[in-house]
């Protein structure tokens, strides 16, 4: 049986031995070590329309509580994949906004949208045959 990650080596259509099969594996390692949980990549999609203040990103995720999107914000501005901009008025306004090297996910995301979408179908087709039995 192999591990998810000897399968990713394996589907990366890289000659496979020890060393290509490190590095990918590290790869992977980094990119999901960024992208951790299920909120980062929402938080880019939601921002991917515009600026937004806090309130209108944690109405776009459905679900997320302050705390974790706040934790979420501070991560992807660390990985400067979001830009925070901070406007003296009364009341100070606060806004958070994509930054060009967010774009080196827009690829992923696609992916990730067409897969998911294909993924639902196939389970929902597989739940109305199953239920048709």
């Amino acid at each position: 049986m192999y591990s998810t990650l000897h399968y990713i080596c394996i589907m990366s259509c890289i000659t496979h031995d020890t060393g290509t099969c490190t590095e990918s594996i590290n790869a992977v390692r980094d990119a999901l070590y960024v992208l951790n949980g299920k909120w980062k990549i929402l938080v880019i999609v939601a921002l991917s329309t515009g600026p937004k203040r806090f309130k209108e990103i944690q109405r776009s995720v459905e679900g997320i509580t302050p705390k974790v999107l706040s934790k979420e914000l501070r991560e992807l501005e660390l990985n400067e994949f979001i830009e925070r901009q901070v406007f003296d008025t009364i009341p100070v306004q606060i806004f958070y906004e994509l930054t060009p090297h967010s774009d080196t996910l827009k690829e992923i995301i696609d992916s990730l949208v067409v897969w998911g979408k294909k993924h639902r179908e196939y389970i929902l087709k597989k739940r109305r045959l199953a239920e048709e039995r």
